[in-house]
């Protein structure tokens, strides 16, 4: 039996992250992973949705290229190509993670991981098994999506995320049922491609856990790419019917069927606790997900959890985050516990969405007298130049203090642009210091001062 300081059990951006902080502190690390090092997000998440995304926004681009004085021929989607770069893309980052486990000398097992008790791992390989003993043991082992009651995915007609970026062609039309993150940055992609998008949610909005104002933004702007936008709607039915699929819904007393070449079920990601060996371990699940402390341990001392699997927000990085903390707390320091209002949020629609902190109708609830600072873009020279005049950044502020609450931006490359609201919040920066902060011009960042500026009744080209 091999034994450890640390075995983590998945690969993903919380298990591979987690390996690589604890070698660096000098913990002898295994990592078992059951496919790939990199998980979800590097395989079939984050990075290759973003690939057709990119795509999708130079498609955009191209078509307005007569604009800016570049004429060209009426330019098409190469799905085949498109799908040989998504898997070059993902092949390149996969080698690199890959060669991370080997500079910091982690071993990495692959099979399926199930624990025997809180210290022993039992790994099922291609060979037979393998026993891990460990020290302390890190569960990452992510999500899988969801669907709804009735639906069955067979990601021929009835897709979910992974099915939706292997389409061997563009679709004439598509359903795509949830209107969080996945689902309006596909419903964003199949628009630009040519594809005759319905998005359909059940709750009042697009994006429903983002600020209402930039929600509007991105339902207006996926409006006029197109997209019809069915809110309020509860589907009651998906329907395979040869080279289609028929959606039911109801909204109201009113029931209609969508009808599409293909329906994507884009609803969440439910964590992945299947088969770990919780209870030989000692652990519960507790709505659906392992619950841990501050510190990421769950309630049984040696064994820790982070990622998916211990639900609250599904990011890879706030994965990479969480079991950061989980591993400086095993290598006995005493990290800071993470604060969820200084995660940051992003959304890689067209155009992009992100945001940190509390949102305006959140701020108020809790009593707070808040100012409002707004600056769109269409009054920024970049934007502008860039032919990119969607959107705008909005600021949540504590009037008296001037304490930066929440910042929400829709625009262009604003998940780039984020990073300012997050540091500023980390920081406890009020709006007059960002708004004193001298920006370069012409940059999209400038937004981000004017904004700030609002804020004070202060903004210059609001």
């Amino acid at each position: 039996m091999d034994t450890f300081d640390l075995v983590v059990v998945g690969g993903g951006p919380a298990g591979y992250v987690g390996a690589i902080r604890a070698a660096q502190l000098g913990l002898r690390t295994a990592l078992v992973e059951r496919d790939k090092v990199g998980g979800t997000c590097l395989h079939v998440g984050c990075i290759p949705t973003k690939v057709l995304l990119h795509t999708a926004e130079l498609l955009e681009d191209i078509r307005a290229a007569s604009e800016l004085g570049i004429a060209v021929e009426s330019p098409r989607v190469d799905m085949p190509q498109l799908r040989r770069r998504k898997d070059r893309v993902v092949t390149t980052n996969f080698r690199g993670v890959e060669y991370l486990m080997r500079k910091n000398n982690i071993t990495v097992v692959a099979g399926d991981g199930r624990l025997l008790d809180p210290t022993h791992l039992r790994v099922t390989t291609n060979g037979g098994t393998a026993d891990l003993e460990a020290r302390s043991l890190l569960l990452a082992t992510g999500s899988q999506p969801r669907s709804l009651p009735g639906v069955s995915i067979d990601n021929e007609r009835v897709l979910d995320s992974t099915g939706a970026l292997e389409l061997a062609e563009v679709p004439r039309s598509i359903a795509i049922i949830g209107a969080g993150a996945v689902g309006v940055e596909f419903a964003s992609v199949y628009a630009a491609f040519g594809a005759r998008v319905t998005l359909i949610e059940y709750l009042p909005s697009v994006l429903p856990l983002e600020d209402e104002e930039v929600a509007a933004v991105l339902a207006k702007a996926l409006g006029r790419r197109g997209v019809t936008i069915k809110t309020g709607a509860a589907v009651t039915a998906v329907r395979s019917n040869g080279g289609g699929v028929h959606v039911t819904l109801r909204a109201g007393d009113a029931e209609e069927t969508v009808t599409a070449d293909y329906a994507l079920v884009a609803v969440g990601r439910a964590p992945l606790v299947e088969g770990l060996g919780l209870e030989e371990a000692g652990l519960r699940i507790e709505r659906g997900a392992l619950p841990v402390d501050a510190r990421m341990r769950t309630s049984v001392e040696s064994v820790y959890a982070a990622g998916d699997v211990i639900g609250g927000l599904l990011l890879a990085h706030v994965a990479s985050a969480e079991a950061t903390v989980a591993v400086e707390a095993i290598a006995g320091q005493n990290p800071a516990p993470l604060d969820p209002l200084l995660m940051p949020r992003a959304t890689y629609s067209i155009p992009q969405v992100a945001s940190v902190g509390l949102t305006e109708q959140q701020a108020r609830a809790q009593g707070r007298d808040v100012s409002i600072g707004r600056f769109q873009f269409m009054a920024n020279p970049r934007a502008t130049i860039l032919n990119q005049r969607e959107g705008l950044i909005k600021i949540v502020a504590d009037r008296e203090l001037g304490e930066i609450l929440g910042v929400h931006l829709a625009g262009p490359q604003v998940t780039e642009l984020l990073p300012e609201g997050v540091l500023g919040r980390s920081l406890e920066a009020t709006v007059l210091e960002i708004g004193q902060a001298v920006h370069a011009h012409p940059t999209l960042s400038e937004a981000m001062r004017e904004a700030a500026l609002g804020a004070l009744g202060r903004a210059i080209h609001g």
